[in-house]
């Protein structure tokens, strides 16, 4: 049997809650060191659409025993091939915020996997530059002590 819904539905946070350890995996273009993602544009440079991510997060988040997993490599190529961070110090001006920091529970790249719900500014940083790809994590440092994320 198949049952079929709308989005509205579907994608309602209090519904998806209902599915105990209910597991939730999106991926992001950018991110952040306080943990907001940048899902559908980079700048003002949409690159898709809204979906759902925001409401599996939440649903996830709200579930008996749930997660929500941001998943993405650390480094993607520029048009020029050169080899680009996704996790920024700041978002690029301009980028639509998918998932606020207050809602990104769990980061992965290939380096690893981070908690960051529920922590610091300053835990967040350290914990999002750990699975950086290693040529970025230096640069990342240095920003982050500018903007006063790091002593």
């Amino acid at each position: 049997m198949i049952e079929m819904h709308t989005c509205g539905f579907v994608n309602n946070p209090y519904i998806i809650a209902k599915n105990d350890n209910m597991i939730s995996v999106n991926s992001t273009l950018q991110i952040d060191l306080t943990g907001q993602c940048a899902s559908e544009a980079i700048g003002p440079y949409q690159f898709s659409g809204v979906g759902g991510q925001a409401d599996f997060v939440q649903g996830a988040w709200l579930s008996k025993g749930g997660k929500s997993f941001i998943a993405t490599p650390s480094t993607t190529r520029g048009k020029d091939g050169r080899l680009i961070s996704k996790i920024v110090p700041l978002l690029d001006h301009g980028s639509f915020v998918s998932t606020p920091r207050t809602e990104t529970h769990w980061v992965v790249t290939e380096y690893g996997a981070v908690l960051v719900k529920g922590q610091s500014i300053k835990k967040r940083t350290e914990s999002l530059i750990s699975i950086a790809h290693p040529d970025f994590r230096d640069w990342l440092r240095f920003e982050a002590k500018k903007l006063g994320f790091l002593s």
